[in-house]
């Protein structure tokens, strides 16, 4: 199990270990819930929160629909191109 302190400032250094593991960057903001159990920790969303019905046609394709077959393949090679392979 890894420790750490609180300051005399109020400040708890999340070890790197954890912060590596999780992604977590200097300026990353979160939200603190007070627990029966103690305190939860949760990095708060870059983007608020949305709706489909939000964001329901704010890529316009003017053309005939696309398969899901053909959508797959596509990701599927831009990962492979993205990956060097």
């Amino acid at each position: 199990m890894t420790t750490t302190r609180l300051s005399s400032k109020g400040q708890v250094i999340i070890p790197k270990d954890i912060r590596d593991e999780h992604g977590w960057r200097p300026g990353t903001t979160f939200e603190i819930e007070n627990t029966p159990g103690g305190l939860l920790l949760r990095p708060r969303p870059v983007a608020p929160a949305t709706t489909v019905d939000e964001v329901f046609g704010c890529l316009a394709y003017d053309g005939p629909a696309i398969s899901i077959e053909r959508m797959d393949e596509a990701v599927a090679d831009e990962a492979k191109r993205r990956s060097g392979r």
